[in-house]
């Protein structure tokens, strides 16, 4: 006769099984409905953040309809009700001058498959009336497909405050223009008659002997003001002239451009005792660019180099090619520029700039007036430079 136990048998065993199996069941129908109970609690924060945003937040499909949008779109399209949004097609209010933005948005994030897109636009309210409006999109990845979630900000203040300030710059840049070219002609004149009165003075035979030496020094000082002042108008004129006008580029034979114009700077070099190297590759190379414009910016590197390189020393304009660029640089054996200054170099109205070596005085506007001709090039500009050791500025053009 066996100790093992026995099981139990007949109906209640049956029984038993079956309410073990029910029990399983429950078991394996809770684990399923865990999920959904877990993620109920971000779900209710996600809904009170999009409903009660003061921005306009909306859901869009890849058709741009609208499938859910919280108040702050509502009341920004001039509606009363969510459902009069839903089911609709954003582009229904967009501006007919601005369709093409909601057409980049759908291109860029279900066809280019970007994460996410911003743009801005204009949109049209029920009653007619439009607004500026910032739109960031964000692609994220739903049951029925990817979709849209959508942020817009009305930015019509700020528009209308760019626009405002936008009319001022404009109004006071006509008028400094104008009063910068007005300006010339007097000082011109001024210059003029200090140059008659020196000759004047100079040509009279005096039984007191020359001039006297103040007279002569007073007449200098005048002629270097008014050169001066001519040289800041000019540089402001010629800023005007940037922020108003394109560049008609042209292929130019950097070789015997830079040659030719290093030649203008070769007289006053001699007088200073400073010598003039053009270093160029035997084969030309050649950019696009406006000859007198991008003249400036050798006339404005060329003529630093001069002002603060001593006698007996050298400034080498040289060129090379380096992988499909051209790369011009103006090297100097000068007093250099320590590295505090590197930063606001080519700031408008440099407030570290400083006298030549022999008080040639400047502007400020120079380094600034290249950098701006460099850059509507397509090129950069920059410069290395320590001092007593001399500097060289770097101009790469495409």
């Amino acid at each position: 006769m066996s100790d093992s136990p026995r099981l139990p048998t007949g109906p209640d065993s049956l029984a038993a099984e079956n309410q073990a199996l029910r029990a399983e069941v429950r078991h394996l129908r809770a684990q399923q409905a865990a999920p959904p109970d877990a993620e109920a609690p971000s779900q209710a924060r996600f809904r009170t953040v999009f409903e009660n945003s003061p921005l306009g937040q909306k859901i869009i499909t890849a058709d741009l309809t609208i499938r859910q949008a919280n108040r702050a779109v509502v009341h920004m399209l001039g509606f009363t009700r969510t459902d009069e949004l839903v089911g609709r097609k954003i582009r229904e209010f967009a501006h007919p001058d601005f369709q093409a933005d909601w057409q980049e948005l759908q291109q860029r994030l279900w066809e280019h498959q970007l994460p996410a897109f911003t743009l801005e636009t204009c949109l049209v309210r029920a009653d007619g009336s439009s607004f500026w409006c910032q739109v960031h999109s964000v692609l994220f990845p739903d049951a029925d497909g990817e979709l849209g979630y959508t942020i817009l900000e009305d930015i019509s203040a700020r528009k209308s405050l760019e626009a405002k300030l936008k009319r001022l710059y404009d109004a006071q840049e006509t008028i400094l223009q104008l009063a910068t070219h007005d300006l010339k002609a007097p000082i011109a004149q001024i210059e003029l008659l200090a140059d008659l009165l020196q000759r004047e003075v100079a040509s009279r035979e005096s039984p007191d002997g020359p001039p006297p030496p103040e007279m002569v020094h007073y007449f200098a000082l005048i002629q270097h003001a008014c050169a001066h002042a001519t040289g800041l108008l000019d540089d402001v004129l010629y800023v005007g002239d940037l922020d108003a006008q394109g560049l008609a580029k042209q292929p130019t034979d950097l070789n015997a451009y830079l040659a030719a114009r290093l030649e203008g700077h070769r007289l006053l070099a001699e007088e200073k005792g400073i010598a003039l190297a053009l270093a160029v590759p035997a084969e030309s190379v050649y950019a696009a660019l406006h000859p007198d414009k991008f003249g400036r910016v050798l006339d404005n590197l060329l003529g630093n180099a001069l002002k603060f390189t001593p006698a007996g020393g050298t400034i080498t304009l040289g060129l090379r090619a380096r992988a499909g660029r051209a790369r011009i640089r103006v090297q100097d054996t000068g007093i250099g520029i320590p590295g505090k200054l590197h930063a606001q170099l080519f700031d408008k109205f440099n407030p570290t700039r400083r006298a030549g070596l022999h008080g040639e005085t400047t502007t400020g506007l120079g380094l600034f007036i290249a950098k701006q001709i460099v850059e509507l090039h397509g090129g950069h500009i920059w410069l290395e430079s320590r001092e007593q050791e001399g500097t060289t500025f770097f101009v790469e053009l495409p």
